[in-house]
């Protein structure tokens, strides 16, 4: 629905009414795919006075007296947004921004020491302090609903025309 007194463009008008029937070129393998390569992620949600906040893969390790070890509660459902560098060398002549994927996903804070390391990801045990292993707090998230991508799975030069550079595929 336009907002009054804002003129819609054509360009969104038209991307928005072809969406629905234009199947996805993505699939949640080729995300889960992306998602495994990728180092960073903001974690965003909503305070107990109702502000929006961000952090900044599906784990993360961080300090337990830190900010996001004492906001982010087991069971709370966070909105995550994963940055995917694309371009390569043509990075360094152009800006060229990243592809992105969001979900919605609930977190399960581990405190430090309880993640039995022998058992997870070599990823995860990655992302620990060095010889420390046991002092960071471990945030798991569980995607559900959609993830929403942006720039996945097209061309770079794909990445110019919306209606062809996002997509919404279920988590499986």
């Amino acid at each position: 629905m336009p907002t009054p007194g804002i003129a819609e463009s054509p360009v969104n008008a038209s991307s928005r009414a072809s969406t629905p029937t234009e199947p996805s070129r993505v699939d949640s393998s080729t995300i889960w795919r992306e998602l495994g390569k990728a180092s960073f992620a903001v974690i965003s949600h909503v305070s107990a006075t109702g502000e929006p906040r961000s952090s900044g893969m599906l784990y993360i390790v961080v300090s337990p007296d830190s900010w996001k070890a004492r906001q982010i509660a087991t069971g709370q459902e966070v909105a995550v947004t994963v940055p995917i560098p694309r371009g390569g060398i043509l990075a360094l002549l152009w800006p060229i921004p990243p592809a992105t994927i969001s979900f919605a996903a609930i977190a399960s804070v581990h405190a430090p020491g309880s993640v039995d390391l022998g058992s997870t990801s070599p990823d995860l045990v990655k992302l620990l302090p060095p010889g420390n292993e046991s002092t960071g707090c471990v945030i798991e998230l569980t995607p559900e609903g959609s993830f929403v991508t942006y720039g996945i799975g097209v061309p770079l030069m794909g990445m110019r025309d919306a209606a062809r550079a996002r997509a919404r595929v279920p988590v499986s």
